[in-house]
């Protein structure tokens, strides 16, 4: 096995493995090593059955299942699929996700450790691949402010929202009932990485709506000043998709978005997506 690091902040690619067998303890240990430190792995060229990479996704930790259950795999609830392929006039996946910067699931009092993405069809145009995905370092954006601003913003609580701010660019509309009837959460502005220990900036434009015990225009400002901060290209890595990568993605220390350079019918996506429960955040 091998593990080659990205010349950007996040980020790896870990080759010379098959994740449809079973790993030994010590390459797990080696793999779960290399995710706490990049953030975001890819292991190409991977041929899993749907049984295999649910599999695979429990030996971080349990599984969850997210509440838009219309885009359950039909035999596997664990997984989720994001597609534009649209059958008898209807999306058979999300064909929305990850249209904003964020976290996933950051609205939930649990968010999950890890998401694996699973590419089975990749959208091309002219021999190039489309549906890039774009991720940002909140860890590295932590430690990247003034002494004084990590001083105001030290012990302050977020409010995220699933159907809050980004509900207004009109993503996720049609499953905006679903939505609203998730309830906020508080959640630390600087979370502490449950295996790394390193400080992450926790918030995004998204799903904040504001911040405990300070007015609404005040803490919208700051929530957006932070947000931007951790999108800077310095603390930026892209992945290229090809067909039978799978991607996985550190949700404490990343934030992410998907490219919408593709359409259907033109163009085919479809992936499969798993979560892996985490902690509170601290």
């Amino acid at each position: 096995m091998r593990i080659e690091p990205s010349d950007d902040v996040i980020g790896a690619a870990i080759s010379d493995v098959n994740l449809a067998a079973p790993l030994t303890d010590a390459d797990f240990a080696r793999i779960e090593a290399a995710f706490n430190n990049h953030a975001v792995v890819v292991f190409r060229e991977q041929h899993l059955e749907e049984a295999q990479l649910v599999a695979f996704a429990r030996c971080f930790g349990e599984v969850e299942r997210i509440f838009l259950t219309q885009y359950s795999h039909p035999r596997h609830p664990e997984i989720m699929l994001v597609s534009n392929i649209q059958e008898n006039g209807r999306d058979i996946g999300h064909a929305d996700a990850g249209r904003v910067w964020h976290t996933d699931m950051s609205y939930t009092a649990r968010p999950p450790r890890a998401t694996l993405l699973y590419a089975l069809e990749v959208p091309v145009e002219n021999g190039v691949a489309l549906g890039d995905t774009h991720f940002a370092s909140a860890a590295a954006a932590h430690d990247s402010p003034p002494v004084e601003t990590q001083r105001r913003i030290a012990g302050l609580r977020a409010i995220h929202q699933v159907a809050g701010r980004r509900a207004r660019t009109g993503t996720g509309k049609q499953d905006q009932a679903q939505r609203l009837e998730q309830p906020a959460v508080e959640h630390p502005v600087v979370r502490t990485h449950p295996h790394t220990r390193r400080k992450c900036l926790y918030v995004s434009k998204g799903e904040c709506e504001g911040i405990v015990g300070m007015p609404k225009e005040e803490a919208l400002a700051l929530i957006d000043e932070l947000a931007d901060r951790i999108v800077e290209s310095r603390f930026c890595h892209t992945h290229r998709w090809r067909v039978r990568d799978l991607l996985m993605w550190d949700n404490c220390a990343v934030q992410h978005v998907a490219s919408f350079d593709y359409r259907w019918p033109r163009h085919r996506r479809l992936m499969q997506r798993v979560t892996v429960g985490g902690s509170v955040p601290a």
